[in-house]
């Protein structure tokens, strides 16, 4: 299958390897050209302007975006608007919000140009395992696109959620809940660390323990070993953990549903406080972050 890649950034310049890999032909296209050059070097076809995109693809045109949520995508959606034509496709794999989606492909359909959502977990390692996908849209577009989704995700990786908007907010409750149980780990390593038993405790070996058979075991479990064997205490960066976007919107499509949810929302208040100050428990978020999904983090002034 023929498809373009709008944005070349940690996700977008992997997923369009993962593509190469799988066979299909990849028109690539960054604003900053030297992405573009660099995938073009690994088999991609470069664009370096949006009209390049439509010469490059054949009808019906397939492009998928990954940009910060936001005024990006708008901004982009516009130029392609006058770009592709009636029943051509785009899909946004970014975080976007999904109140967003459903506003776009409205849009998008007055133009007869179909849109999908994509909600897409698997961080910096999704090149090597495969993303995770929760995707939104027609029917009939998810099927016709459905060998991409296949060589994008692991086996059993990719879901229709249904109508506009509902990949996002499937991923938007995934990010959330993410959130929570990252907090829950951060908590309890801080726990250990403030006990007496914390000098004999060699958190990687603890982090590896517990995930042969406990009830926590995780992935996230895994990246805490690969992290603390990195930086036994984490001395080597800040506490100060960012979030997002989807935390927040979590929270508020929780309260204008009515649905407690305490541990989410308080796990996106301490992000908040994080950036005041530097407790060991923000050391392993930020460090978790920066695990799964290539995160930047904060140097510690003190090493």
């Amino acid at each position: 299958m023929k498809i373009a890649m709008i944005g070349l950034g940690r996700m977008g310049m992997n997923m369009a390897r993962r593509l190469l890999q799988g066979g299909h032909e990849v028109v690539a296209y960054n604003r900053t050209p030297q992405k573009t050059e660099e995938i073009a070097r690994e088999g991609a076809s470069p664009a370096f302007a949006l009209p390049e995109i439509a010469l490059k693809l054949t009808a019906p045109r397939v492009v998928w975006i990954m940009l910060p949520a936001g005024s990006a995508v708008d901004e982009h959606l516009d130029q392609l608007k006058d770009i592709l034509s009636p029943g051509d496709m785009v899909v946004d794999g970014g975080n976007s919000w999904f109140k967003d989606d459903i506003r776009r492909a409205k849009s998008l359909a007055e133009k007869e140009i179909r849109f999908m959502d994509a909600g897409v977990s698997g961080g910096i390692w999704g090149l090597k395992i495969g993303y995770c996908l929760m995707i939104g849209g027609t029917r009939e577009t998810y099927e016709f696109l459905e060998p991409i989704f296949k060589s994008l995700a692991p086996k059993e990786g990719y879901l229709y959620c249904g109508p506009a908007g509902s990949g996002h907010f499937v991923k938007m409750v995934h990010n959330g809940i993410e959130y929570g149980m990252m907090q829950a780990y951060a908590e309890g390593f801080q726990i250990l660390e403030a006990s007496p038993y914390a000098g004999a405790l060699d958190y990687a070996e603890v982090a590896h323990l517990w995930n042969q058979g406990s009830v926590v075991r995780s992935w996230l479990l895994e990246l805490a070993e690969a992290a603390f064997k990195k930086d036994a205490r984490l001395t080597g960066i800040r506490g100060v953990v960012d979030d997002s976007g989807e935390g927040r919107w979590t929270v508020d499509q929780a309260i204008e549903a009515g649905v407690s949810a305490p541990v989410i929302t308080l796990s996106l208040m301490n992000r908040f406080r994080s950036r005041d100050e530097n407790p060991f428990a923000d050391r392993v978020l930020a460090a978790l972050r920066r695990e799964f999904g290539g995160h930047a983090v904060v140097a510690s002034e003190k090493r």
